[in-house]
């Protein structure tokens, strides 16, 4: 598969990873909600999504990365998913939650300059004014919000960890398996925070795991549908749209996070909210149709 066939699948592919990354807020509020805390939630989280795509890589009998690409991937896991977690949630303690939002969500520009440097990817008039857009529709989306100066750096902290994941996962998927690496990448990120999860138990605060089947539905719904679906589609995704690409449709991820609220939780959408996702989604359906041009 190649040219617009391939932008198309890789764009539904990245689509599909936006809707299921955006139900992660959903399964976290229900599963807080039964008593589970954070480490409860992130340490089988991760260990879940990797065990299942794990078994999923071995049954299509996936090549398995070695050496530096062995290293490189489990960095992305150890270093990036766990680095961009800590900043993002710290951020919530210092600034409010759209805030917080809003300024994550600003990976995309900063992946459009890095892609353009390190990736030679083209940046054109039209991939700017669609940057510019979908950060429209996302601020008409999630709303204002206000924070403190280290709310504001971590926020914007956990923006660029999450930008140059995604730039140096494109340039190591394009000779690796995304099943096999993106299970290394969840067993990584879980080991990570199990550590995370033995120091805090040390000095007294212990993570609370689900007691209950109520508790642990949740979690193992943020383990199949926003780890394991989540990842593999975004890196399948990427090998074929690449970073900037890539990383405007995945702004798809808080409309949905928006619409579960409203529809699950009994979270009111105003009409300004609703315009927004309209943008977003628009601009990202325009995106994944328009033709490609590399440089």
């Amino acid at each position: 598969m190649s040219g617009p066939r391939a932008q198309l699948h890789g764009g539904l592919l990245v689509a599909v990873s936006a809707a299921a990354f955006g139900a992660l807020p959903i399964f976290a509020r229900l599963a807080y909600a039964a008593g589970v805390d954070l480490y409860g939630v992130l340490v089988p989280r991760f260990a879940l999504g990797a065990v299942v795509l794990a078994l999923i890589a071995l049954a299509r009998g996936a090549r398995w990365p070695r050496g530096r690409a062995l290293l490189a991937v489990l960095a992305m896991g150890a270093l990036g998913y766990t680095g961009q977690s800590l900043c993002y949630f710290s951020a919530l303690k210092h600034a409010d939650a759209s805030l917080v939002a809003l300024l994550l969500y600003s990976f995309p520009f900063i992946v459009a300059v890095l892609a353009a440097v390190f990736l030679g990817e083209r940046l054109d008039a039209a991939r700017v004014a669609a940057l510019a857009v979908a950060s429209v529709g996302l601020a008409l989306t999630i709303g204002g919000g206000t924070g403190t100066p280290l709310g504001i750096a971590l926020a914007l902290g956990a923006a660029l960890i999450y930008a140059v994941y995604i730039v140096v996962g494109t340039r190591l998927l394009r000779d690796l398996d995304a099943l096999a690496a993106s299970s290394l990448i969840c067993a990584a990120a879980a080991a990570s925070f199990a550590v995370l999860a033995t120091m805090n138990a040390a000095a007294g605060d212990g993570p609370r795991w689900p007691a209950t089947a109520g508790g642990w539905l949740p979690v193992v719904g943020l383990a199949l549908v926003s780890t394991a679906l989540a990842i593999a589609t975004f890196f399948a995704g990427l090998r074929r749209l690449g970073a900037t690409l890539t990383s405007v449709i995945s702004t798809l991820e808080p409309v949905v996070s928006v619409m579960l609220a409203a529809s699950v939780l009994g979270e009111r959408i105003g009409a300004l909210q609703a315009l927004g996702g309209a943008i977003v989604v628009g601009t990202a359906a325009w995106l994944a149709l328009r033709p490609s041009r590399r440089r």
